[in-house]
């Protein structure tokens, strides 16, 4: 028996990329099984990860989940300055036990490749001792993937910490990008978040390669530089698969259809702005009331789905915890759902992204530029406007808007602020019929979205490139 292992960040967004990438190979080479090591989480993410595990296993019997034992104790948490960090620890803590699985499923089975998310980088040298193929599941784009490769030149290079630098940074693929836009965990040089990204970004070209969540065609200059090896200057050019887009299917625990897909049944075609920030998208009680007045003045009919406010810096206890549902009468301006009922709805915590994205009623999406949800757009022919918070946002949302022209940008002010006018400004844009950059975009996104649908059929570059993988791995195993 042939079978892949999987290793995925301990997060739900990781854990969901990773089984779609199972489903994927699955669904083409239903001869493998699939096998994902699952570190507990280190802290609370409610039971969705219990549910969705569960949910995966009782519809896809081929992927069958190996639990670790955890070994972060709860009362260290306080000591990590991010989520990221934790992950980094947690992944290193568990190198015994994940070589002690891999041990134990080689002796049942042939492993054929070892997948691990770059947070598990640690993980590395164990599959390598044992001579597994191992390659890095690259979950957001091959922009991103860019970054990394040539990040260990970007740091011998330069002294200073990019969030010192009023500069451009030229990297190999990549439009200008403004140091300032560089990903959050590595903006500060004398971090522990900087120092694991930069542990990462020497150890990928050493895996068997780079799988990417991303199309061939949608990626094409940054894809260049990687295989021609002007990333990873005076080093190999690790062979880089395109499978993508993979996208999560919908899955709603309590089976039931959300009321704002029966709002979205009643509006006219593409008539509404859809508004989501992703599960770590949190906004001040004040800048919710300025993205209400923004909407209102629009005049466009919109879906916004929000989420309750950070806690405050002094319930560090907190940060980890899912926030509750949000109070809107208290956070937005005194009468706004009232004067809005008849073309906007707002969803507390969640909303089905894929599903709004795909609804005949959706025109336009403002988004947080997390990968997964630039994937879930551009599939369903949406057009952007980019606003990013966290992780590698600011850096996706240079390239989105300046060189895939997939959006418009949500310019903030010094603080991260947006202020009312900005919002109403970027909608009308991107909603109005005869905008000339909403034309445009919408052009691009439509012509992108084809494009998205052809690298997943049969003869397609996404499809080919599994294919490839699998040549790989099954000429690995007869040797």
């Amino acid at each position: 028996m042939e079978t892949i292992v999987l290793y995925p960040s301990p997060t739900i967004g990781h854990l969901i990329s990773m089984v779609e990438l199972g489903k994927f190979i699955l669904h083409h080479h239903p001869s493998f099984t699939i096998t994902i090591l699952m570190v507990p989480p280190a802290f609370n993410t409610g039971s969705s990860t219990a549910t969705y595990i569960h949910h995966i296993s009782t519809t896809v019997p081929s992927i069958t989940f190996h639990h670790l034992p955890s070994n972060i104790p709860l009362d260290d948490l306080d000591s990590f300055p991010s989520t990221g960090s934790i992950s980094f620890e947690v992944a290193h803590r568990s190198n015994p036990h994940v070589r002690r699985a891999l041990e134990k499923i080689s002796v049942s089975a042939t492993v054929s490749a070892f997948i691990i998310d770059f947070f598990c980088t640690s993980a590395l040298p164990n599959s390598k001792e044992l001579k597994i193929p191992t390659y890095y599941f690259h979950t957001s784009g091959a922009c991103d993937l860019a970054v990394f490769l040539y990040f260990p030149t970007l740091h011998r290079n330069i002294r200073t910490s990019f969030k010192d630098m009023n500069t451009i940074l030229d990297i190999p693929g990549l439009p200008g990008i403004p140091a300032s836009d560089m990903k959050r965990p590595v903006l500060d040089r004398e971090t522990r978040d900087y120092e694991n990204f930069l542990s990462v970004s020497i150890d990928m070209p050493n895996s068997d390669g780079i799988i990417v969540n991303t199309f061939e065609s949608l990626e094409t200059k940054p894809l260049t530089a990687i295989r021609e090896g002007k990333c990873n200057p005076g080093g190999d050019a690790p062979p880089v698969f395109c499978v993508g887009p993979l996208l999560a299917t919908t899955f709603r625990p309590g089976g039931a259809r959300p009321d704002c897909l029966k709002w979205l049944d009643l509006q006219p075609s593409k008539s509404v702005v859809f508004l989501c920030f992703g599960s770590l998208g949190l906004f001040s009680e004040e800048q919710l009331k300025e993205i209400a007045v923004g909407l209102e003045r629009s005049g466009y009919r919109f879906l916004w789905v929000i989420r309750s406010p950070p806690t405050g810096p002094g319930n560090k206890s907190k940060r980890f915890l899912p926030p509750p549902d949000p109070n809107l009468d208290a956070l937005l301006p005194a009468g706004f759902l009232n004067r809005t009922q008849d073309r906007g709805f707002v969803v507390k915590s969640w909303a089905p992204q894929v599903e709004v994205l795909n609804h005949e009623s959706v025109g336009g999406f403002v988004t947080h530029c997390g990968w997964n949800s630039v994937l879930e757009a551009v599939c369903a022919g949406v057009p952007m406007v980019a606003w990013p918070l966290y992780a590698e946002q600011h850096f996706n949302r240079v390239v989105l808007v300046e060189d895939m022209k997939l959006a418009l940008r949500m310019n903030e002010m010094a603080n991260g602020f947006v202020v009312a006018d900005e919002v109403e400004r970027n909608v009308r844009e991107l909603m109005d019929l005869d905008s000339e950059k909403g034309k445009k975009i919408r052009k691009v996104v439509k012509e992108k979205s084809e494009a998205a649908k052809a690298a997943m059929k049969e003869g397609g570059s996404s499809i080919s490139a599994l294919d490839e993988l699998i040549r790989v791995w099954k000429r690995g195993n007869s040797n």
